[in-house]
Formats: C-alpha cells, structure tokens, sequence
C-alpha cells in the first residue's frame, strides 16, 4: 500500500509578529524567498505568504506580492503559491474607525489577488480582533466573501477557506461553496487558538477540532493552524484525524517553550513526525493533485507550474 501524502503548509511571516519578537522572522522578498526555499527542500509543499513593506509593516501591495513570487520561482522552486487577501494588523492594513476603533481595509484585502499566486487565502468571516491596544473589525459580510471568491474564480486562484470557529464554516464557507464559487476538492485551514485575540474564535482541543472537522462541508480536505504553543499538538492531532498540517512563525514563534523558533525549524519537525506516522509530505505537483490545481476550466494564473 502506497503511503498517505501529507500537505505541509509553511506561514513563514505573516501579518501580525515583529522581528523584535523573533529574529528569525523573515519580512522582506529576498530573506522571505531563502526562507522558502529551505523549507521547501526540508519538504513543505505550499507557502502561505503574507507581504511586508520595506518598514516591516503589512501589506497586501501586488507589486510586493509579485516580487516575492518572482524571486521563489527564480530558484528552481515549484512551491504551491498562496498570497493572503487577510493581510494583517498593521501597516497599510489598517485605518482608523469612529470611536476609537479601527479596521481591515477591504481595498487593501482585495489586491492581495492582483499578483499571480495559485491559490489566495479567503477569510469569508467577520471578526473583532484586539493587537497591541487596538479594537480591529475585519467586516466581511456575505457580500465581501462572495466578491471575494468569485474575485478569485475569475483569475483562476484556488481559494484556501480560513475559519476560526464552526460557524464559519456552517454558514459562510458552506453558503458560498452551495453557490458554486470554489471545485471540489475544497481546502479549509482551520485556524485554532487565537480566541484571545480574535473575538468567537475557538480555543484548541482535540474535542474542539473534532467538532470543527465533523462540520465540514462534502468533499473537503482540511489543514490545521495551531496557534501558539498548541502549534505542534494541533498538527499532529490534525495526522491522525486525515488532515494536513501547517506550521511556520505566523502562528508560533517558538521551538519550545523559551526557544525561538525558526521556519525551517519548524518544518523538519513536522516532516520528521509525518515519517515516524509512516505518511510522507506530499511534492507540490502531488499537494496540487491533492487540492485540484489548477482550476478547471479557470485561466492560468501567472506563477502556476506550466507542466500540468
């Protein structure tokens, strides 16, 4: 019997870490590219990129997207693609509300799109969000995801679901997939952990992962991102119920408790895990088998592999 092929999924920077808290976060294109690279020759199939500026703070600038892509293609690397359309909590991402609250931008949101990636990550979900004194709603309403999917249906991206809790999942994620906006194979990164930082959102469990995986919609497939240090036990967690895992400095920053941690780091660990499972990572032509790229029937978007 051939061994099950695990889709390792590496978030090597994020919207939200400083350098400050850890070194090794990459946040430029060219030490955000190495770091891929590494990861992807330690085994992670698809690379769950978020944009920084030159002063670190986030973006979702096509032009930085498109030079991120550029310069991991630049070296032999066939890593699956995914920009964020989230984009993060500070930056260009951010601008002020009434009352002393601030937002998202959703313009900003939506260029993420605009640079040439496989597959974009879509937060059809609505969220309170508190970072660093600041009350921070991410508004997407039906309507926003909905612009959203067929945003990038139209450029031929695969979406990746992002959901934080099962309602996520039963009513946005579900109502969008009935209307036809995203193929089967649908992928869903279920997003544990973070419910001290974002309003509703589920804290990690087994039991609580169960619930989010026993509510996924047919003809799924699932990843997990354990926030913090449930990072590891969440991954593993997520082997043994038929899932996928990711890992990366997005979601934690350490090793170990009082060990930074870096990308590759992290990477190895889970590989080493995958194998020990008796699994193996799957390549990147094997993850987008996995998850149904390219789209059928869909343009070719400009950073996808021509060899299938």
């Amino acid at each position: 019997m051939s061994r099950r092929k695990v889709i390792v999924t590496v978030a090597p920077t994020g919207g939200m870490a400083h350098k400050s808290q850890n070194p090794h976060l990459p946040t430029q294109p060219q030490e955000i590219a190495d770091d891929v690279v590494r990861c992807w020759n330690a085994g992670a199939s698809v690379v769950a990129l978020h944009a920084r500026r030159p002063d670190d703070g986030a973006t979702c600038n096509p032009a930085i997207y498109r030079d991120m892509n550029q310069r991991i293609r630049a070296a032999g690397c066939d890593i699956v693609l995914n920009n964020s359309t989230g984009g993060g909590v500070h930056g260009d991402m951010v601008r002020p509300l009434a009352g002393e609250r601030w937002e998202i931008a959703w313009d900003e949101r939506t260029k993420g799109m605009d640079a040439g990636a496989e597959m974009c990550t879509l937060d059809a979900t609505t969220l309170n969000l508190s970072f660093e004194g600041k009350e921070i709603l991410m508004d997407t309403p039906l309507s926003k995801g909905r612009a959203l999917a067929a945003g990038m249906k139209a450029r031929g991206i695969k979406p990746e679901w992002e959901v934080f809790s099962p309602t996520h999942i039963l009513q946005d994620v579900t109502t969008l997939i009935g209307e036809g906006h995203d193929d089967a194979p649908h992928f869903i990164n279920l997003v544990m952990n973070v419910h001290r930082n974002f309003q509703n959102a589920m804290p990690y469990s087994p039991r609580f992962l169960q619930q989010m995986v026993d509510t996924l919609p047919a003809n799924s497939i699932f990843c997990v991102s354990g926030i913090g240090p449930s990072q590891l036990e969440a991954n593993v967690a997520a082997l043994l119920l038929g899932g996928h895992a990711r890992v990366g400095l997005e979601d934690n920053l350490y090793f170990r408790q009082g060990e930074l941690a870096t990308n590759v780091q992290l990477t190895e660990r889970i590989v080493r895990i995958i194998r020990e499972l008796d699994m193996e990572p799957a390549t990147p032509a094997e993850a987008r088998q996995i998850m149904g790229l390219p789209r059928p029937g869909a343009p070719r978007p400009e950073f996808a592999p021509n060899n299938r």
